[in-house]
């Protein structure tokens, strides 16, 4: 999913520091809308399952301290070794989507100077 968004992303910079060479904006429009919504999407569900393991890390530290049950231990690390990743790759989503709105707004401002 890296990849896919930052590849989509690039692309669209490019196209966009050429807008001469656009030919019809408002289809590109509404395919930017369609991969927003797409990545937006990716985003929610991995925020979704960032937060879990997130708590549940939290929970295991709290039922260690709590209780000093050594086998805790080894789900907590499981669970940081988990959510590591999980945090990069919610950074990266969110990041993109972001520059994805900027880069509809460009869109919006170029349709306006082709419009008028």
């Amino acid at each position: 999913m890296k990849n896919r968004i930052l590849s989509y992303r690039n692309r669209i910079d490019d196209l966009l520091a050429h807008p001469e060479q656009i030919s019809d904006i408002n289809a590109v429009i509404e395919e930017h809308l369609v991969q927003i919504s797409f990545f937006q999407h990716e985003r929610l569900v991995h925020l979704i399952v960032t937060v879990t393991v997130a708590i549940l890390t939290l929970m295991s530290a709290g039922i260690f301290i709590a209780t000093s049950y050594v086998p805790v231990i080894m789900l907590f690390a499981l669970l940081m070794v988990l959510l590591v990743p999980y945090i990069m790759h919610y950074y990266t989503l969110e990041n993109e989507v972001q520059k994805m709105y900027v880069q509809y707004d460009r869109m919006l401002e170029i349709q306006q100077k082709n419009m008028g």
